[in-house]
């Protein structure tokens, strides 16, 4: 809640400036009260005088007691302000209303002309904002900063010149912004040579007396004739199209440039020079932001206890950051990585505040202490983001996949079902459809798993998202191609034609949570991906961005694919059906038929059996086993042959 403006305090009285301005606005008031009766009666003041005294003595203290009951003289005249304005303007308001009711009840206005106050009150504020102006508009001439008044067309500089000459692209509330800090701090010795902006009605006009000097497309044009050394894109909220036809045109005048972080990067309308950094593959792959209920959100998880399995994972510490800003009553944190829940830990703590959590390093397998937390803090949420999801690494070590990503999950389910969870949130992924790799198959295991006991009933809602890969994760390729340009190439692409659906962390995270509140029970939620991306785009785009040119000063090599990869993802099944949801952008999947089996065998009976049939494959560690329970489970996995580094059999004690 917004402190209420304190009208005066003792230490208004010690400083000197108080007592400035309070005279400075009383001659002020008084000029103005002189202008009414010499507008009104065409300057003939002689007459009036008397009557003006009269009126002088209790109107001037009148109008200074409501410019301190708004908090007028708290603030430094030097960074007068639109609130400022805004109530200068109300406490003439006031006292007008005042001064009237006060004539009214008094004399009913005999022998005054009433146009005398109504041109006293607009004389009073004309004159005391001015004033204000003046101080302002002076300081900052001193301090060396560009005023508020400007001319209209840019000077032309030359490199010799002081100060780096730079342009803004976008003249929005971003660019606005930039540009005000760049004129209030001239020590960061920036000039502004103008705006490029799309909008054909911002053409020809200024901001703060910088023009906004044509589309675009022009940046070449004008980068060369104001000598412009940077280039800054105040953007926040372009679309990936609109970024990469920028930095297209960027690149090819050959100034460097750089950007405003994605719009919901910048906390409270922040936008500042020291925000500015350079253009990442974000930026380019970036789709309009999720819209999220937040209000449903609000209902699911605040107030509540929430469990977070992969706390300290990439998916899973960005949704601890989203699912802070709701007021969960308390976060419940596990993790086998010591590091990662360290560092979400010491996140929570110092960086954002946030002090109700429990963590614990454990396995989700550890189904003893996994089942003294559900009893303990009885969790009315559940998000399970744990897992393996390496591929080759999960191909060499498949009895680790059904560990971790089945019998975990059914660890974790079962309890979540038992200790009366409202909701249970399983992180899937897109390559549980159709799978060609054990990682896979393990994760549309876990999905039939939630099949399962969804068909069970009980109080707990069980449901799933499904995504494509995740920039910024744990494994993903954009770390590893920065990488390899760093060390000059080459870059190492898997196949000319492999391509992936991409989104970002605070896009996985905000759509596990938006499933969580449109959760009825049994659903798989996907993204609206859009296009998928080629692999081997993504890493000429790259390359361009680090400033290099791919082929010359850096090459691609195309490796073949790795075991277990295919050249395409997909995000349904052959026998799933889609159905769209409230959310535009959010999509729920439903199984169509229950799949093979025995005649007359329910799903849930046919899947507990062949799910033990795997569970003894794990445990005896031998791969070809593991390979042929899961295209039991998931008919449509297709294995491949891998090598396996342990032998197939477990050694008799």
């Amino acid at each position: 809640m917004a402190r209420p403006v304190r009208p005066f305090t003792l230490f208004s009285l010690r400083n000197p400036n108080f007592y400035v301005m309070v005279a400075a606005d009383s001659a002020c008031c008084a000029a103005a009260l002189a202008g009414a009766y010499a507008l009104r009666f065409e300057f003939q003041l002689e007459p009036h005088l008397s009557e003006m005294g009269r009126l002088l003595a209790w109107m001037i203290p009148l109008k200074l007691a409501f410019f301190m009951a708004l908090g007028l003289y708290r603030g430094m005249w030097r960074f007068f302000s639109l609130l400022d304005l805004w109530r200068l303007g109300l406490a003439v308001a006031a006292s007008f209303s005042m001064t009237s009711v006060v004539l009214v009840y008094t004399s009913r206005f005999q022998g005054l002309s009433r146009a005398v106050f109504v041109l006293d009150a607009v004389l009073t504020f004309v004159l005391c904002s001015g004033l204000r102006g003046f101080v302002r508009n002076w300081y900052a001439s001193r301090s060396g900063s560009q005023v508020c008044v400007g001319l209209p067309v840019p000077v032309r500089r030359r490199p010799g010149n002081n100060g780096k000459c730079v342009l803004i692209i976008g003249a929005g509330q971003a660019g606005e912004k930039m540009l005000r800090e760049i004129l209030d701090n001239p020590s960061l010795n920036y000039h502004v040579a103008g705006f490029l902006d799309d909008d054909p009605g911002k053409h020809g006009r200024t901001l703060h007396g910088v023009p906004v000097l044509g589309p675009v497309d022009a940046v070449a044009e004008v980068a060369e004739r104001f000598f412009v050394r940077e280039i800054f894109i105040a953007m926040p909220s372009a679309s990936g199209r609109e970024m990469r036809r920028v930095v297209d045109l960027c690149k090819a005048c050959g100034v460097p440039y750089r950007t405003l972080p994605a719009i919901g990067a910048l906390m409270n309308g922040k936008v500042s020079v020291r925000n500015l950094r350079d253009v990442n593959y974000q930026d380019l792959l970036g789709r309009p932001p999720v819209s999220l209920d937040l209000e449903g959100i609000r209902r699911c998880v605040g107030g509540k206890c929430v469990l977070v399995t992969g706390a300290g994972g990439s998916i899973g510490s960005e949704l601890i950051r989203q699912l802070v800003k709701f007021s969960p009553s308390l976060l419940v944190l596990v993790d086998a990585g010591e590091a990662n829940l360290y560092e979400i830990q010491m996140e929570l703590q110092h960086g954002v505040g946030f002090r109700s959590y429990r963590c614990f390093l454990t396995r989700v397998q550890n189904e003893p202490l996994m089942e003294k937390i559900f009893l303990t803090y009885e969790p009315a949420v559940v998000f399970h983001a744990a897992a393996y999801k390496h591929v080759p690494m999960l191909e060499l070590n498949p009895w680790e996949a059904v560990f971790n990503n089945v019998l975990g999950s059914r660890v974790v389910m079962d309890l979540a079902a038992r200790y009366g969870a409202e909701r249970f949130v399983l992180v899937s992924t897109d390559k549980a459809v159709r799978p060609t790799n054990v990682m896979g198959a393990s994760k549309r295991t876990a999905e039939l798993l939630l099949r399962t006991y969804h068909e069970r009933g009980g109080e707990t809602r069980f449901m799933a998202v499904r995504f494509g890969n995740v920039i910024g994760s744990s494994g993903s390729v954009i770390p590893l191609f920065t990488k390899q340009i760093e060390r000059g190439g080459p870059v190492t692409v898997t196949h000319p034609q492999v391509t992936r659906y991409f989104m970002t962390i605070p896009e996985a995270a905000q759509l596990i949570l938006q499933a969580a509140t449109l959760g009825r029970g049994g659903e798989i939620f996907v993204l609206e991906m859009g296009t998928p991306v080629r692999i081997a785009d993504m890493a000429r785009d790259l390359i361009r961005l680090c400033g290099k040119r791919p082929g010359e000063d850096v090459d691609i090599v195309f490796t073949g694919l790795r075991e277990g990869e295919k050249l395409y993802e997909e995000l349904i099944t052959h026998d799933e059906g889609i159905e769209h949801t409230a959310h535009e952008k959010i999509l729920v999947l439903r199984p169509n038929g229950n799949g093979s089996g025995a005649p007359g065998e329910d799903f849930p009976t046919r899947f507990s059996r062949e799910l033990q049939d795997l569970v003894d494959a794990a445990l005896a560690q031998d791969a070809a086993a593991v390979r042929r329970a899961l295209k039991t489970l998931v008919p449509e996995y297709t294995p491949q042959d891998s090598p396996c580094v342990l032998p197939c059999t477990r050694p008799q004690p």
